[in-house]
Protein backbone atom coordinates (compact mmCIF):
# COMPACT_ATOMS: atom_id res chain seq x y z
CA UNK A 1 0.00 0.00 0.00
CA UNK A 2 1.22 3.77 -0.99
CA UNK A 3 2.13 5.86 2.17
CA UNK A 4 -0.37 8.86 2.59
CA UNK A 5 0.84 11.42 4.66
CA UNK A 6 -0.96 14.57 3.43
CA UNK A 7 -4.66 14.62 2.67
CA UNK A 8 -6.24 17.43 0.84
CA UNK A 9 -9.78 17.90 1.21
CA UNK A 10 -11.58 19.94 -1.72
CA UNK A 11 -14.67 21.69 -0.68
CA UNK A 12 -15.14 23.31 3.51
CA UNK A 13 -18.95 22.78 3.69
CA UNK A 14 -20.27 19.85 6.93
CA UNK A 15 -18.94 16.92 4.68
CA UNK A 16 -15.39 18.39 3.87
CA UNK A 17 -15.26 19.85 7.67
CA UNK A 18 -16.08 15.66 8.51
CA UNK A 19 -14.06 14.41 6.00
CA UNK A 20 -11.10 16.23 7.43
CA UNK A 21 -11.51 15.42 10.78
CA UNK A 22 -11.61 11.70 10.24
CA UNK A 23 -8.42 11.93 8.45
CA UNK A 24 -6.48 14.28 11.20
CA UNK A 25 -7.99 11.49 13.59
CA UNK A 26 -5.89 9.20 11.87
CA UNK A 27 -2.98 11.08 11.88
CA UNK A 28 -2.40 12.58 8.74
CA UNK A 29 -1.66 16.31 8.08
CA UNK A 30 -5.08 17.96 6.41
CA UNK A 31 -5.52 20.95 4.19
CA UNK A 32 -8.78 22.13 3.61
CA UNK A 33 -9.71 24.28 0.36
CA UNK A 34 -12.06 25.76 -0.72
CA UNK A 35 -12.28 28.72 -3.19
CA UNK A 36 -14.69 30.41 -0.87
CA UNK A 37 -12.41 32.31 1.87
CA UNK A 38 -15.48 32.80 3.92
CA UNK A 39 -16.47 29.33 3.45
CA UNK A 40 -13.02 28.41 4.87
CA UNK A 41 -12.86 30.86 7.82
CA UNK A 42 -16.47 29.37 8.61
CA UNK A 43 -14.88 25.21 8.80
CA UNK A 44 -11.71 26.63 10.90
CA UNK A 45 -14.58 28.47 13.69
CA UNK A 46 -16.86 24.98 13.06
CA UNK A 47 -13.79 22.94 13.81
CA UNK A 48 -12.86 25.71 16.85
CA UNK A 49 -16.09 25.74 18.18
CA UNK A 50 -16.37 21.66 18.08
CA UNK A 51 -13.44 21.38 19.94
CA UNK A 52 -14.69 24.17 22.73
CA UNK A 53 -17.48 21.57 23.34
CA UNK A 54 -16.00 18.30 23.05
CA UNK A 55 -13.47 19.51 26.19
CA UNK A 56 -16.38 21.15 27.70
CA UNK A 57 -18.20 17.60 27.63
CA UNK A 58 -15.07 16.05 29.00
CA UNK A 59 -15.27 13.48 25.85
CA UNK A 60 -12.04 14.76 24.76
CA UNK A 61 -8.71 16.29 26.68
CA UNK A 62 -7.27 19.41 25.81
CA UNK A 63 -4.44 18.03 24.18
CA UNK A 64 -6.75 14.92 22.50
CA UNK A 65 -8.28 17.77 20.73
CA UNK A 66 -4.88 19.46 19.58
CA UNK A 67 -3.15 16.78 18.14
CA UNK A 68 -6.47 16.26 16.19
CA UNK A 69 -7.47 19.96 14.80
CA UNK A 70 -3.35 20.79 14.94
CA UNK A 71 -2.83 18.46 11.87
CA UNK A 72 -5.35 20.35 9.81
CA UNK A 73 -4.57 24.19 7.88
CA UNK A 74 -7.05 25.60 6.29
CA UNK A 75 -6.50 27.48 2.34
CA UNK A 76 -8.20 29.25 -0.62
CA UNK A 77 -5.40 28.66 -2.29
CA UNK A 78 -5.19 25.35 -4.56
CA UNK A 79 -1.19 25.34 -5.04
CA UNK A 80 -1.33 24.26 -0.81
CA UNK A 81 -2.80 21.33 -1.98
CA UNK A 82 0.23 20.12 -4.48
CA UNK A 83 2.21 18.21 -1.99
CA UNK A 84 -0.87 16.02 -1.09
CA UNK A 85 -0.77 12.21 -1.12
CA UNK A 86 -4.67 11.79 -1.38
CA UNK A 87 -6.92 14.43 -2.64
CA UNK A 88 -10.78 13.66 -1.47
CA UNK A 89 -13.41 16.36 -3.60
CA UNK A 90 -16.42 17.33 -1.14
CA UNK A 91 -17.73 20.05 -3.46
CA UNK A 92 -21.32 20.56 -5.17
CA UNK A 93 -22.90 17.57 -7.15
CA UNK A 94 -21.97 18.79 -10.48
CA UNK A 95 -20.17 17.13 -13.21
CA UNK A 96 -18.77 19.84 -14.95
CA UNK A 97 -17.05 21.42 -11.51
CA UNK A 98 -15.89 18.18 -10.51
CA UNK A 99 -13.76 17.40 -13.25
CA UNK A 100 -12.93 21.08 -13.58
CA UNK A 101 -11.68 21.11 -9.92
CA UNK A 102 -9.26 17.40 -10.53
CA UNK A 103 -8.31 19.05 -14.19
CA UNK A 104 -6.67 22.37 -11.93
CA UNK A 105 -5.46 19.76 -9.43
CA UNK A 106 -3.96 16.90 -11.46
CA UNK A 107 -1.27 18.89 -12.84
CA UNK A 108 -0.38 20.05 -9.17
CA UNK A 109 0.20 16.80 -7.51
CA UNK A 110 2.30 13.62 -8.03
CA UNK A 111 1.54 10.85 -9.93
CA UNK A 112 0.93 9.13 -7.82
CA UNK A 113 -1.82 10.81 -6.00
CA UNK A 114 -4.91 9.00 -5.56
CA UNK A 115 -8.03 11.51 -6.53
CA UNK A 116 -11.33 10.80 -4.55
CA UNK A 117 -14.31 11.85 -5.25
CA UNK A 118 -17.08 12.04 -2.56
CA UNK A 119 -20.32 12.00 -4.99
CA UNK A 120 -23.81 10.24 -4.19
CA UNK A 121 -25.10 10.54 -7.17
CA UNK A 122 -22.95 11.00 -10.10
CA UNK A 123 -20.96 8.61 -12.64
CA UNK A 124 -17.29 8.51 -10.85
CA UNK A 125 -16.56 6.77 -14.41
CA UNK A 126 -17.87 10.36 -16.24
CA UNK A 127 -15.43 12.59 -13.23
CA UNK A 128 -12.61 10.63 -13.96
CA UNK A 129 -12.97 11.20 -17.64
CA UNK A 130 -11.60 14.74 -17.16
CA UNK A 131 -8.79 13.39 -16.11
CA UNK A 132 -5.61 13.01 -18.28
CA UNK A 133 -4.57 10.22 -16.07
CA UNK A 134 -8.23 8.92 -14.85
CA UNK A 135 -6.56 5.25 -13.83
CA UNK A 136 -6.47 6.89 -10.11
CA UNK A 137 -9.74 8.55 -10.00
CA UNK A 138 -11.54 6.30 -7.55
CA UNK A 139 -14.94 7.27 -5.29
CA UNK A 140 -14.80 7.70 -1.89
CA UNK A 141 -18.45 8.28 -0.38
CA UNK A 142 -18.74 9.12 3.51
CA UNK A 143 -22.63 9.70 4.82
CA UNK A 144 -22.75 12.74 7.23
CA UNK A 145 -21.48 13.02 9.99
CA UNK A 146 -18.53 12.16 8.54
CA UNK A 147 -16.73 11.23 11.75
CA UNK A 148 -19.77 9.27 13.28
CA UNK A 149 -21.25 7.54 10.47
CA UNK A 150 -19.16 3.95 9.92
CA UNK A 151 -20.06 3.18 6.16
CA UNK A 152 -18.03 4.32 3.17
CA UNK A 153 -19.10 3.57 -0.01
CA UNK A 154 -15.55 2.65 -2.69
CA UNK A 155 -16.36 3.15 -6.15
CA UNK A 156 -14.06 2.47 -8.69
CA UNK A 157 -14.46 4.45 -11.87
CA UNK A 158 -14.47 1.81 -15.47
CA UNK A 159 -10.69 3.15 -15.76
CA UNK A 160 -9.58 2.90 -12.15
CA UNK A 161 -6.47 1.11 -11.51
CA UNK A 162 -6.42 -2.25 -9.37
CA UNK A 163 -3.68 -0.80 -6.88
CA UNK A 164 -5.61 2.14 -6.16
CA UNK A 165 -8.78 0.43 -5.67
CA UNK A 166 -6.93 -1.62 -2.92
CA UNK A 167 -5.38 1.44 -1.38
CA UNK A 168 -8.39 3.23 -0.74
CA UNK A 169 -9.76 0.00 0.78
CA UNK A 170 -6.73 -0.59 2.74
CA UNK A 171 -7.29 3.28 3.95
CA UNK A 172 -10.54 2.87 4.75
CA UNK A 173 -9.99 0.50 7.09
CA UNK A 174 -7.16 2.56 9.13
CA UNK A 175 -9.56 5.37 9.24
CA UNK A 176 -11.91 2.49 10.86
CA UNK A 177 -14.52 2.81 8.31
CA UNK A 178 -16.66 -0.02 7.20
CA UNK A 179 -16.03 -0.33 3.32
CA UNK A 180 -17.84 -1.49 0.69
CA UNK A 181 -16.95 -1.91 -2.77
CA UNK A 182 -20.04 -0.77 -5.17
CA UNK A 183 -19.87 -0.74 -8.90
CA UNK A 184 -20.60 2.66 -10.79
CA UNK A 185 -23.98 2.68 -11.15
CA UNK A 186 -26.89 5.47 -10.25
CA UNK A 187 -26.76 5.68 -6.10
CA UNK A 188 -24.05 3.25 -5.77
CA UNK A 189 -25.89 0.43 -2.69
CA UNK A 190 -27.29 3.40 -0.25
CA UNK A 191 -29.07 5.28 -2.27
CA UNK A 192 -30.54 2.90 -5.00
CA UNK A 193 -31.75 0.67 -2.23
CA UNK A 194 -32.87 2.76 -0.12
CA UNK A 195 -35.36 4.64 -2.64
CA UNK A 196 -38.63 2.60 -2.00
CA UNK A 197 -37.98 3.80 1.11
CA UNK A 198 -39.16 7.64 0.60
CA UNK A 199 -40.99 6.61 -2.32
CA UNK A 200 -43.05 3.80 -1.35
CA UNK A 201 -44.34 5.84 1.87
CA UNK A 202 -45.00 8.88 -0.50
CA UNK A 203 -47.19 6.51 -2.42
CA UNK A 204 -49.01 5.01 0.21
CA UNK A 205 -49.48 8.34 1.88
CA UNK A 206 -50.85 9.83 -1.83
CA UNK A 207 -53.18 6.69 -2.29
CA UNK A 208 -54.87 7.82 1.22
CA UNK A 209 -54.28 4.92 3.10
CA UNK A 210 -52.65 6.96 5.82
CA UNK A 211 -51.18 9.61 7.10
CA UNK A 212 -47.48 10.92 7.38
CA UNK A 213 -47.33 10.59 11.17
CA UNK A 214 -48.77 7.23 10.85
CA UNK A 215 -46.62 6.15 8.85
CA UNK A 216 -43.89 7.04 10.16
CA UNK A 217 -45.04 5.62 13.74
CA UNK A 218 -45.62 2.10 12.11
CA UNK A 219 -42.12 2.43 10.65
CA UNK A 220 -40.43 3.53 14.03
CA UNK A 221 -42.13 0.57 15.31
CA UNK A 222 -40.85 -1.30 12.70
CA UNK A 223 -37.27 -1.09 14.26
CA UNK A 224 -36.55 1.96 11.93
CA UNK A 225 -34.94 4.92 13.76
CA UNK A 226 -36.50 7.79 11.61
CA UNK A 227 -39.89 7.21 9.84
CA UNK A 228 -39.49 8.09 6.03
CA UNK A 229 -41.81 11.67 6.37
CA UNK A 230 -39.09 12.50 9.58
CA UNK A 231 -35.93 12.00 7.30
CA UNK A 232 -36.80 13.57 4.32
CA UNK A 233 -37.86 16.63 6.52
CA UNK A 234 -34.64 15.85 8.22
CA UNK A 235 -32.19 15.73 5.38
CA UNK A 236 -34.21 18.58 3.28
CA UNK A 237 -36.65 18.24 0.46
CA UNK A 238 -34.22 19.88 -2.04
CA UNK A 239 -31.38 17.45 -1.40
CA UNK A 240 -33.21 14.41 -0.88
CA UNK A 241 -35.54 15.39 -4.49
CA UNK A 242 -32.20 16.20 -6.30
CA UNK A 243 -31.07 12.45 -5.42
CA UNK A 244 -34.38 10.85 -6.65
CA UNK A 245 -34.29 12.79 -9.74
CA UNK A 246 -30.85 12.37 -10.80
CA UNK A 247 -30.84 8.40 -9.70
CA UNK A 248 -34.26 8.01 -11.86
CA UNK A 249 -32.88 10.30 -15.00
CA UNK A 250 -29.93 8.03 -14.69
CA UNK A 251 -31.62 4.76 -14.95
CA UNK A 252 -33.61 6.46 -18.36
CA UNK A 253 -37.15 6.93 -15.99
CA UNK A 254 -37.76 3.50 -14.52
CA UNK A 255 -40.96 3.52 -12.64
CA UNK A 256 -39.16 2.40 -9.67
CA UNK A 257 -37.34 5.44 -8.61
CA UNK A 258 -39.74 7.73 -10.12
CA UNK A 259 -40.02 11.18 -8.18
CA UNK A 260 -43.06 11.97 -6.59
CA UNK A 261 -45.59 14.89 -7.33
CA UNK A 262 -46.10 15.41 -3.19
CA UNK A 263 -42.36 16.21 -2.76
CA UNK A 264 -41.93 18.53 -5.85
CA UNK A 265 -44.59 20.25 -4.61
CA UNK A 266 -42.99 21.07 -1.26
CA UNK A 267 -39.85 21.84 -2.74
CA UNK A 268 -41.77 24.65 -5.20
CA UNK A 269 -43.42 26.03 -2.17
CA UNK A 270 -39.98 26.05 -0.28
CA UNK A 271 -41.12 23.75 2.36
CA UNK A 272 -37.86 22.20 2.59
CA UNK A 273 -38.21 20.37 5.95
CA UNK A 274 -36.65 21.25 9.55
CA UNK A 275 -34.31 23.53 8.16
CA UNK A 276 -36.74 26.00 6.52
CA UNK A 277 -39.63 25.23 9.54
CA UNK A 278 -42.02 23.17 7.37
CA UNK A 279 -41.85 19.96 4.83
CA UNK A 280 -44.51 17.40 5.84
CA UNK A 281 -44.60 18.59 9.83
CA UNK A 282 -44.21 21.81 11.17
CA UNK A 283 -41.29 22.97 13.46
CA UNK A 284 -41.09 22.58 16.18
CA UNK A 285 -42.43 18.96 16.07
CA UNK A 286 -43.23 16.51 18.59
CA UNK A 287 -43.01 12.95 18.07
CA UNK A 288 -46.02 11.17 19.39
CA UNK A 289 -46.52 7.27 19.05
CA UNK A 290 -49.81 5.21 18.64
CA UNK A 291 -50.40 1.94 18.60
CA UNK A 292 -52.15 0.31 15.11
CA UNK A 293 -53.81 -2.48 14.57
CA UNK A 294 -52.55 -5.27 12.15
CA UNK A 295 -53.76 -4.56 8.91
CA UNK A 296 -52.54 -1.52 8.78
CA UNK A 297 -49.12 -2.22 10.09
CA UNK A 298 -49.16 -4.60 6.95
CA UNK A 299 -50.28 -1.82 4.25
CA UNK A 300 -47.33 0.28 5.53
CA UNK A 301 -44.28 -1.67 7.25
CA UNK A 302 -45.31 -4.98 5.41
CA UNK A 303 -45.12 -2.94 1.56
CA UNK A 304 -41.81 -0.74 2.25
CA UNK A 305 -39.78 -3.64 3.66
CA UNK A 306 -41.02 -5.56 0.60
CA UNK A 307 -39.98 -3.11 -1.89
CA UNK A 308 -36.74 -2.38 0.10
CA UNK A 309 -36.19 -6.23 -0.02
CA UNK A 310 -37.32 -6.23 -3.96
CA UNK A 311 -34.87 -3.66 -4.57
CA UNK A 312 -31.58 -4.96 -2.55
CA UNK A 313 -32.32 -8.42 -4.20
CA UNK A 314 -32.20 -6.86 -7.74
CA UNK A 315 -28.75 -4.68 -6.56
CA UNK A 316 -27.52 -8.05 -6.09
CA UNK A 317 -29.09 -9.41 -9.64
CA UNK A 318 -27.27 -6.82 -11.19
CA UNK A 319 -23.53 -7.04 -9.74
CA UNK A 320 -23.47 -4.09 -7.98
CA UNK A 321 -22.04 -5.22 -4.79
CA UNK A 322 -22.15 -8.63 -2.59
CA UNK A 323 -24.74 -9.43 -0.67
CA UNK A 324 -22.15 -9.45 2.38
CA UNK A 325 -21.52 -5.74 1.48
CA UNK A 326 -25.44 -4.67 0.54
CA UNK A 327 -25.89 -6.01 4.08
CA UNK A 328 -22.97 -3.65 5.68
CA UNK A 329 -23.98 -1.12 3.72
CA UNK A 330 -27.90 -0.81 4.78
CA UNK A 331 -27.05 -1.17 8.20
CA UNK A 332 -24.36 0.87 9.19
CA UNK A 333 -24.84 3.64 6.19
CA UNK A 334 -28.37 3.84 7.14
CA UNK A 335 -29.10 2.13 10.25
CA UNK A 336 -31.48 -0.17 9.45
CA UNK A 337 -32.45 -2.63 11.73
CA UNK A 338 -31.83 -5.92 9.81
CA UNK A 339 -30.07 -6.37 6.73
CA UNK A 340 -32.94 -6.79 3.80
CA UNK A 341 -31.39 -9.75 2.14
CA UNK A 342 -31.68 -11.09 6.09
CA UNK A 343 -35.03 -9.70 6.45
CA UNK A 344 -35.95 -11.58 2.66
CA UNK A 345 -34.47 -15.15 4.26
CA UNK A 346 -36.76 -14.93 7.34
CA UNK A 347 -39.81 -13.95 5.73
CA UNK A 348 -39.38 -16.38 2.87
CA UNK A 349 -38.63 -16.03 -0.36
CA UNK A 350 -41.72 -17.29 -2.12
CA UNK A 351 -43.50 -15.36 0.11
CA UNK A 352 -41.72 -12.03 -0.89
CA UNK A 353 -42.64 -13.38 -4.73
CA UNK A 354 -46.16 -13.76 -4.07
CA UNK A 355 -46.44 -10.28 -2.32
CA UNK A 356 -44.59 -8.64 -5.29
CA UNK A 357 -46.45 -10.40 -7.56
CA UNK A 358 -49.53 -9.49 -5.62
CA UNK A 359 -48.60 -5.77 -6.04
CA UNK A 360 -48.18 -5.87 -9.79
CA UNK A 361 -51.68 -7.46 -10.64
CA UNK A 362 -52.78 -4.84 -8.65
CA UNK A 363 -51.38 -1.67 -10.47
CA UNK A 364 -49.73 -3.22 -13.22
CA UNK A 365 -46.60 -0.79 -12.95
CA UNK A 366 -43.28 -1.91 -13.25
CA UNK A 367 -42.71 -0.63 -10.52
CA UNK A 368 -43.81 -3.68 -8.96
CA UNK A 369 -42.15 -6.19 -11.13
CA UNK A 370 -40.38 -8.77 -9.27
CA UNK A 371 -36.63 -9.03 -9.24
CA UNK A 372 -35.69 -12.31 -11.15
CA UNK A 373 -33.22 -13.48 -9.04
CA UNK A 374 -36.32 -13.36 -6.57
CA UNK A 375 -38.15 -15.75 -8.46
CA UNK A 376 -35.22 -17.83 -9.09
CA UNK A 377 -34.49 -18.21 -5.58
CA UNK A 378 -37.76 -19.49 -4.69
CA UNK A 379 -38.29 -21.57 -7.47
CA UNK A 380 -34.67 -23.37 -6.55
CA UNK A 381 -35.62 -23.08 -2.76
CA UNK A 382 -32.81 -21.12 -2.17
CA UNK A 383 -32.28 -18.60 0.35
CA UNK A 384 -29.44 -16.13 0.20
CA UNK A 385 -25.78 -16.87 1.99
CA UNK A 386 -24.67 -14.26 3.64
Amino acid sequence: MRAIQKVAVIGAGTMGQGIAQVAASAGHEVVVFDINNASVKNAEAKHQALVARMVEKGKWTTETATAIFGKISYSNTLSDCKDSDLVIEAIVENLDVKQAVFADIEHLVSDTTILATNTSSLSVTAIANGCKNPSRVVGLHFFNPAPLMKLVELVPAVQTDPTVIHDAYKLMQQWGKTCVKAKDTPGFIVNRVARPFYGEAIRIYEEGIADPETIDTIMRQGGYRMGPFQLTDYIGHDVNYKVTSSVWEAFYYDERYKPSFTQKSLVDAGYLGKKSGKGFYTYPHTVVDVDYDKSLIEKVLYRINLMLINEAADAVFWNVATPTDIELAMTKGVNYPKGLLELANTVGIQTCVDMVDALYDRYRESRYRCSPILRDMAAQGQLFNL
